[in-house]
């Protein structure tokens, strides 16, 4: 067989990643604020799109009584100029990325992983009991670093001094804790050691008081000190917080050579000082969470679905200014680039369209699987997987993933991501069924709130009871979901009631 250069001619199949595939990927990963802002850019780039009023209520009814039963969506205007054969098919945008390099782009994975996953308290932001406000997730106050150095003018005259103290107001952490040694700080500005101590002794007069501590020791005696209540019996009881957070009062009674009325004093006043004063100073102003669907319910029994218009700008092509380029537009290159500008707004308004219907057509389905949530609470709530989802509306189960992706819900029980409908499942004690990971969660804070200080319940205290009340669960399982709420084991909870009573 002869070497050499030879031409072949061969015929293979791939899919090719366009730029409007990879934009209407991209389009279903984003909430409406970010759709806004995307929405822009695309505005100024290209001068055919114009921001039109309001959009109509593309909203989707869901019934739920009897029959279970689902409504196909209504069909939301696009418009008119899209046509000429490229986007007829107005079906929910669905991407099968079986054959896509799907995390490149979006950096999404395809939903497996959440199948088991365990969508906790993070990913929930509600009101009333089952969470914090959206009101209390946002801060426009001054920070702390702002707060200490409008202090520094009047704390002293020294410019020296004074930009020692800046510095290490630049060092402190989010709780107001000297984050660095102040040794490394004296090396890294080339200064004597008594020159970085008199600077954080500056620190440590400002309020709040506390600030510029490099221990809970230190801040707290700091606020003693502040209170004219740092005696012998204080400090040593300061020097011993570990005792404190064992509760062993016999031995901090003999330490501090108090009685227990005097011991009860100083731990209600141990209790009234501030661990991390710098937390009551905002630190990145946080942007409110804005919920991207709206459901409300219905006379009848049903549920209205709607996204949030009021971030939802509408895209329209300006047909005039369109009319009036094209008979200006006389040699080639013009007219190329005139039409290259109308199939780019042509496709950007049916992604969008298309992207409306897919995030209510996913938020109708888990509506409807968790409808007992929305009718009675997290108790109510089931076990619900992406692929439950993307089997019944016949989507691929990365679509729904993505559609869920930063994306909250409003409902009469406050705001929640998408992905807190998702959660593993628990068995039923008897034997049927399943349930939900989060109601399980929610039976156990519930028990653990209604114990007596007297008779603190165990983990396997927890799984009899638990059991009583149809959840089937082994004594490991229960203390992993008890940590995960942030509850502590009896032993931990005895302790902190036995504090709490202490007065």
């Amino acid at each position: 067989m002869a070497l050499g250069p030879r031409l072949d001619l061969r015929q293979t199949q791939s899919l090719v990643m366009t730029p409007q595939l990879q934009q209407a990927i991209k389009l279903l990963a984003l909430s409406n604020l970010e759709i806004e802002t995307f929405i822009g850019e695309a505005l100024e780039a290209n001068p055919l799109l114009d921001m039109g009023e309001s959009a109509p209520n593309v909203a989707e009814t869901v019934e739920i009584p009897e029959e279970a039963r689902r409504t196909s969506l209504e069909s939301s205007p696009v418009d008119a100029l899209i046509g000429e054969g490229r986007g007829a098919d107005d079906r929910p945008l669905d991407i099968d990325p079986a054959t896509l390099d799907r995390d490149r782009d979006t950096g999404d994975h395809d939903g497996g992983g959440f199948e088991s996953g365990d969508w906790g308290g993070d990913s929930r932001f509600a009101m009333g009991e089952e969470g914090p406000s959206i009101e209390e997730r946002s801060s426009s106050e001054e920070t702390l670093a702002e707060h200490l150095e409008a202090q520094i003018g009047t704390a002293t005259e020294d410019p020296r001094l004074a930009a020692i103290a800046r510095y290490l107001i630049g060092q402190l952490d989010e709780a107001g804790y000297l984050a660095v040694a102040v040794r490394d700080v004296a090396e890294d500005l080339g200064l004597a050691l008594t020159e970085v101590e008199q600077g954080l002794l500056l620190v440590q007069t400002l309020d709040p008081t506390g600030v510029g501590a490099r221990s809970l020791g230190e801040c707290i005696a700091l606020q003693a000190q502040e209170a004219d209540r740092y005696d012998p019996a204080m400090a040593r009881l300061i020097d011993n917080l570990d005792l404190v957070a064992r509760g062993d009062f016999a031995r901090l009674k003999r330490i501090c050579s108090v009685d227990d009325e005097d011991l009860a004093d100083m731990l209600s006043e141990l209790k009234g000082y501030d661990p991390k004063p710098g937390l009551r100073f905002g630190g990145v102003v946080g942007a409110p969470v804005t919920p991207d669907i709206l459901i409300s319910a219905r006379a009848d029994g049903g549920w209205d679905i709607a996204l949030n218009q009021a971030t939802l700008p509408r895209l329209i092509v300006n047909r005039s200014y369109y009319v009036e380029l094209k008979g200006s537009c006389t040699d080639k290159p013009s007219k190329g680039w005139l039409s290259e500008k109308l199939a780019d707004a042509n496709w950007l308004i049916k992604a969008l369209d298309q992207r409306q219907k897919t995030i209510l057509k996913v938020s109708a389905e888990i509506v409807r699987q968790q409808d007992g949530f929305f009718r009675h609470g997290v108790s109510q709530l089931k076990p619900l997987t992406l692929r439950a989802v993307a089997e019944t509306i016949g989507m691929h189960e990365s679509t729904v993933s993505r559609v869920t992706s930063n994306k909250y819900l409003l409902c009469d029980r406050g705001i929640y991501e998408l992905k807190y409908f998702f959660t593993s499942g628990v068995a039923a004690a008897d034997g049927e069924g399943a349930v939900s990971a989060q109601a399980v969660k929610a039976a156990i804070r519930s028990l653990i709130d209604a114990e007596d200080a007297k008779a603190i319940l165990s983990d396997d205290a927890l799984v009899d009871l638990l059991r009583a009340k149809g959840f089937d669960l082994a004594r490991r399982t229960v203390a992993k979901y008890r940590e995960a709420i942030g509850l502590g084991s009896s032993v931990q909870r005895r302790r902190q009631k036995a504090l709490a009573a202490v007065r």
